[in-house]
This record gives C-alpha cells, structure tokens and sequence, in this order.
C-alpha cells in the first residue's frame, strides 16, 4: 500500500468518501428508522418484524464485511468502494418497489453486504490521506464517520417524517425513493475520490495473531457498541410516535442529531489524536448508552432533545476511535485487514440488537425497554475497553 499515488486534492476527496458514508450508513442502515413507524403502521408489522428488516440488513452486514475481508488483500479497496456505493444505492431504490416480507428482507440485506464493503474500505482510504501528520489524520477519520453518517440523518430528518405526516403512511414508498434520489446524487463525486485515491490490494494483509490477543478489550467494546446503538437509530422514531409525539417534533429531533453527528468531529478530534489506549472508545460508549436511556428515564420535557444532542455527539465517533486506534498501534500493511476484522465483529454484534430490542418491546408493551437494555449493553462495553492500553 505504501506505493499509491499522493492525493493532490486530500479535502475533495475526504468529502467524496464522507458522501459515500451519507449512504451506506446514513441512508441505507438509519433512515429505515424514520420510515419504520410508517411501514409498521400501514403493513400491521409488530415490533419485532420491524426490527427483523434492520437484523436482516446486519445480516447482510456480516456478510459484506467478511466479503470485504477475503477481497481486501486481491482487489484494489478503491474498486470495493465504488462497486459498494453503486450496489448500495440500487438497492435502497429497489425497497421501496414492493412491500412484502420477502422483498423487503432480500433488499435489506442487499444494503447489508453492498453497504460493509464501501464503509470498510472508506477508512482504509482516509487512513492515507495524511500521511505523517496525526492531526489531520484523526480530523479526517473523525469527519468521515461524523460527518458522513449525520448530513443523511439530517437530510432524512429533514424530510421523511414531513413528508410521511403530509401524505400519510401508504407514502412510505416515496422514502425510499427519495434517500434512493439524494445517493445517486452523491455517487459522481464519491467514484472520483476512488479514483483519486486508488489505493492498490495491499501485500501483506495480515493482521497478527499476537496483536489480537492483545486488543481483545478494544474489539469487545466495539462489539458492545454495535448491539447498543443500533437500538436508539432503529427504534428513536417508533418511541416517538408513541408517545404521540408531533411530525415536526421527530423532523426536528433528527435534524438536531444529524447537526450533532456533524459536529462530533470538531469534539473528538483532539482527543483521537491523543491517546493509543481504549480511552476514547469508553469515553464514547458512555456517551452513547447516556443519550440512549434519557428519554426513557426522562420522558417529559425537552429530555428527547438533549438525548439526540448527547447521542449525536458520541455515536458515530465510536468507528473513528477504532480507525486511529488501529492507525496508532499497527503497522500500516496490516491496517486494512485489521479494520476488516474489526467490522466483521461489529457486524455480527450488530443482528442482535433491533430484532432483540423489537421482542422486548413486544414483550413488555413500551419499546423505551429495549432502549435502557441498550444503554446497559454500551456501558458494559465501556467498562471493558477502559483497560484496553496501548500495543507497543
């Protein structure tokens, strides 16, 4: 990898990657949760079956990442990025052709596999946009993940839960169309920053057996992380429906998380820069699971709002604080394998939550309990990765 052309233009090309974040995460994993109170409504879904189709897109997940990981090291992470972008925003288009089950899930999953393969290999591209200078380096993975994942909550927020309000829940079709609409304007200038980048398949993906053994603590945190906020992001819109929560009270909640998620860059960055050890990793998932249980504990008041301030602020950070861990501990020839590695974990930790969370809600009558075993779930994880240290 060390032989891949310098990048003429490193900020062009960070804000295509990040756009290609918008859709693989913002759109194809989170706006399904301004969509869900809709679909379940009109398609008599029980919670459950509402968080199956976010389990089946992890599914996918799980198979993308370690798609990703078998590929990484024959096919230029360039090519996996486009060819990820591309599949993925056919496939948020293609939801919202049909509606039942089966359509659903296979398309779910389809953004699964598609969406891992662009997301693993977004970092692996921005990990090389600075070379030999950390603060750049940690401000750019932090805005890619930051910053990606909140300008599609925010675009989403800005106008399903209107747009639903407006035309009723048989409009949910329209959701998909319209999330499908705004990735097919963001592909060109994503595809160019590939190219840009043009990364070659590294030569020695190996990860190390003695270094994982070592960072156990960092990938079970991460895998806390990925049964944790999966929770918030699928089912914050169900919880404010609800509690009858007004269409533009939910626009505006998640038009305030997405300004947050863009804003967590500008917060996090010094601190990834400055610390090698789990630190920042606990530090996040403790903001996560706080923001996950306020409005549940908290449930008058301006509670809701504060909750997406801190969540946004946290979330996703927690990617970026494993990226400048990895870039801070290994060697640069094993970066993209371990980081492959890293999604397959969180890949398969994240199935668990909404469908689990879904059957909680079922069970106990009110979805805000799956959302504190959430918060639960994220602050164990917080506890285990504050004694991961750093590799020497």
């Amino acid at each position: 990898m060390t032989d891949a052309r310098p990048v003429t233009r490193p900020w062009l090309a960070l804000a295509g990657l990040t756009l290609g974040v918008m859709v693989t995460n913002g759109f194809a994993r989170f706006a399904y949760g301004l969509i869900l109170p809709a679909m379940k409504s009109e398609l008599d879904w029980s919670y459950a079956q509402a968080g199956w189709l976010n389990t089946a897109n992890a599914l996918g997940y799980v198979v993308g990442a370690v798609l990703t990981l078998l590929l990484i090291g024959r096919i230029a992470p360039a090519r996996l990025f486009s060819f990820g972008l591309i599949a993925t925003t056919a496939s948020l288009l293609a939801t919202g052709v049909e509606a039942t089950m089966g359509w659903q899930t296979f398309w779910r999953i389809a953004a699964g596999v598609f969406g891992a393969m662009s997301f693993s290999t977004a970092s692996v591209l921005t990990a090389r946009l600075f070379p030999g200078d950390a603060k750049r380096n940690a401000l750019a993975i932090a805005i890619l993940f930051g910053t990606g994942g909140g300008l599609g909550i925010m675009l989403a927020g800005a106008s399903l839960p209107l747009m639903l309000a407006a035309w009723g829940p048989s409009s949910w079709r329209f959701g998909w169309y319209i999330i499908g609409g705004l990735s097919v304007v963001a592909m060109p200038l994503g595809l160019w920053s590939a190219r840009a980048l043009h990364v070659p398949a590294p030569r020695n993906t190996a990860a190390g057996g003695l270094a994982l053994r070592r960072l156990w603590r960092e990938l079970a945190g991460y895998a806390g992380f990925a049964m944790g906020y999966i929770v918030y992001l699928t089912f914050l819109g169900a919880w404010m429906a609800d509690q009858d929560a007004s269409a533009p009270l939910i626009a505006g909640v998640w038009i305030i998380l997405g300004v947050a998620l863009i804003l967590s860059p500008f917060v996090w960055r010094g601190v990834l820069a400055r610390h090698r050890s789990g630190r920042p990793l606990a530090m996040i998932l403790t903001g996560i699971a706080i923001g996950s249980a306020l409005p549940v504990v908290l449930p008058a008041g301006g509670a809701v709002v504060i909750s997406a301030i801190v969540f946004g602020l946290c979330v996703f950070m927690a990617p970026g604080a494993i990226t400048s861990f990895i870039r801070q501990n290994l060697p640069p020839e094993s970066w993209a394998a371990t980081m492959s590695l890293f999604t397959v974990v969180f890949a398969v930790a994240q199935t668990i939550g909404p469908f689990a969370a879904g059957a909680i809600g079922d069970a106990t009558g009110n979805i805000g309990s799956g959302l504190l075993v959430a918060a639960a779930i994220l602050l164990t994880g917080a506890a285990l990765v504050a004694f991961q240290k750093p590799l020497d």
